[in-house]
């Protein structure tokens, strides 16, 4: 049982009484993680995820953008706004929930609140990571897994996350809104490319055995996360064209589907890659990166993999 868990049951008792609770996972909010990751929360904030919330409402178009997704005071107000533009906390289950940032830490991987204290947990008596058990890290990484972390090394579903909001695919919105909001002006990234985005202004990548460099990925690390990053495009492209019939949006899902399964040929000698292109799913593109998460596909993507001038 996760760490928070008996105190959360006690809570949830403690508080029935008095009003309905949270029982889903909850973010926290940055300040949480920065105490550990302040190299990560610095680099984020020279990012336009950090800067888009005091600047995406003033945009020419938001307001119309805004009346098209229901409308409200501000886009901070509006729960459909909320899901891409912002991070939304709470300091606890029945605490209302703030509006705190732009897109965050927990927005790339997952609300924090049942997995944060099973993150940070080294072993009885041990605050040192580097003095941590190899059994303990093993059981550590299954358990923040298990509780909803996105890990660093998930590729898969970081990519997922990115696309949704990216691809204007958002599952938790309806065809309706999302065809209003793109009737609306509201941007459509069909160009969005993983790599390109993830490696410039907003890398954070502070690993051993040099915690103070932010690496940059190799030819190898690249290619794969580009497969990934096409394989997680498809998968949302797809769900999203199956949710409405409207013009304009069923021509944003299909380009942005031809253009990863276009991206994907040159590694569909790949039995998983074959297998995504076949059925676009979550599971089939976990397996792919899985599978390939040791292999060096940079000869069969370098033509498409972005210039380093390119990116973000």
């Amino acid at each position: 049982m996760p760490i928070r868990a008996v105190g959360r049951l006690a809570l949830l008792a403690a508080v029935f009484a008095v009003g309905p609770v949270c029982a889903a996972p909850f973010a926290e909010g940055f300040r949480k993680c920065e105490k550990c990751h302040e190299a990560e929360t610095e680099v984020w904030k020279q990012t336009q995820h950090f800067k888009s919330f005091n600047t995406v409402h003033r945009k020419e178009q938001a307001k119309k953008i805004l009346d098209a997704a229901g409308g409200g005071a501000s886009m901070r107000q509006n729960p459909n706004c909320v899901l891409c533009h912002y991070t939304e906390t709470r300091s606890s289950p029945t605490a209302k929930p703030q509006v705190a940032s732009g897109p965050s830490c927990e927005s790339c991987h997952g609300a924090s609140s049942d997995w944060r204290d099973v993150h940070n947990f080294y072993g009885e008596g041990i605050d040192d990571p580097a003095k941590e058990s190899a059994a303990n890290k093993a059981k550590r990484l299954a358990a923040a897994r298990k509780a909803g972390m996105i890990w660093s090394f998930m590729h898969y579903d970081i990519a997922a996350n990115c696309n949704e909001c990216h691809g204007l695919a958002h599952p938790k919105l309806g065809a309706d809104v999302l065809a209003k909001m793109l009737d609306a002006g509201h941007p459509s990234e069909p160009d969005f490319e993983l790599v390109r985005f993830s490696q410039g202004s907003v890398r954070h990548r502070f690993y051993p055995p040099d915690f103070s460099k932010n690496a940059e990925m190799t030819p190898a690390e690249a290619a794969r996360l580009f497969v990934t990053g096409k394989a997680a495009q498809l998968v949302s492209a797809s769900a999203a064209a199956a949710k409405s019939s409207h013009p304009k949006y069923a021509a944003l899902q299909k380009k942005r589907a031809q253009d990863a399964a276009k991206a994907l040929q040159a590694v569909a000698d790949l039995p998983e890659v074959a297998a995504v292109l076949k059925t676009p799913s979550h599971d089939n593109a976990r397996k792919l990166a899985d599978s390939i998460k040791d292999k060096d596909l940079s000869v069969k993507v370098k033509a498409q993999l972005p210039a380093k001038n390119n990116y973000k």
